[in-house]
């Protein structure tokens, strides 16, 4: 599912309620009182982009045009249960635009067959589905439901990362990436460069797609102590070097 074309967000729904200690310090709340929401975070509602992916040009052509990459509802979580009655709806648009290429990450994984629609079957080619595990316990819980459910492209999102993290008995040829990173806001928790390492090496043997997508606020390598603003936390893990590409 790569692509070399930019990628377009879709958001069809915004809000989203907190669930697990990867929640806490959530970047939606966070932005939603950066810019003075009037409405909750928590309260779950449809957007202006609901219909984004069918929406037309006036020669008829769609906006968005064939193979995009579309990160898909990064505002919420698509598996939540306050936005079941707008999913068949999103699942449709999805199948109309099989030309493009949709992925999500979800905390919600054990909802996953309240959740797909009816001609699933074995995953659709054009959805790819992260699930996100902060620490041992999400892990634990969420991965084994997330191997067994059938879906074409997998990948595992540690992040916010909030302790050291043993992958190893979910790291198999059904998981395509994990992507490593730290949490971000003024009220971010630790991350620990050595942790971000020890899932890379977990991947490498493996042989199994590793990406280091953000240090996060408060980062710690080699001992010293880093707060890293927001618009160079993504920077700082690329300079780091680490990604790992099987061969």
């Amino acid at each position: 599912m790569n692509n070399e074309k930019k990628e377009i967000a879709w958001n069809p729904w915004h809000g989203c309620t907190k669930i697990s200690e990867g929640c806490r310090n959530c970047y939606v709340y966070r932005q939603d009182e950066m810019y003075g929401s009037a409405i909750s975070s928590n309260i779950c509602r449809k957007t202006a982009d609901f219909n984004l992916p069918i929406k037309k040009k006036r020669n008829g052509d769609y906006k968005i045009e064939s193979k995009q990459v579309i990160p898909t509802c990064f505002t919420s979580d698509f598996f939540l249960n306050d936005a079941d009655l707008w999913r068949d709806d999103c699942w449709k648009m999805i199948k109309q635009r099989q030309d493009c290429y949709f992925y999500f990450f979800t905390k919600r994984i054990d909802r996953f067959y309240q959740c797909i629609p009816d001609d699933w079957q074995d995953g659709y080619e054009n959805v790819a589905i992260g699930c996100t595990v902060e620490n041992q316990q999400a892990a634990d819980y969420r991965l084994p439901i997330f191997l067994q459910a059938p879906i074409k492209y997998r990948l595992i999102i540690a992040a916010p990362i909030l302790e050291q993290i043993d992958l190893t008995k979910y790291l198999s040829s059904k998981i395509q990436e994990v992507s490593v990173g730290g949490e971000s806001g003024g009220k971010a928790r630790i991350c620990y460069y050595d942790w971000i390492l020890n899932i890379r090496s977990q991947c490498i043997k493996q042989n199994i797609a590793f990406t280091f997508h953000q240090t996060g606020a408060n980062f710690v390598k080699d001992g010293k102590h880093y707060n890293i603003r927001r618009c160079y936390q993504k920077q700082q893990a690329r300079k780091a070097n680490i990604d790992f590409q099987p061969k």
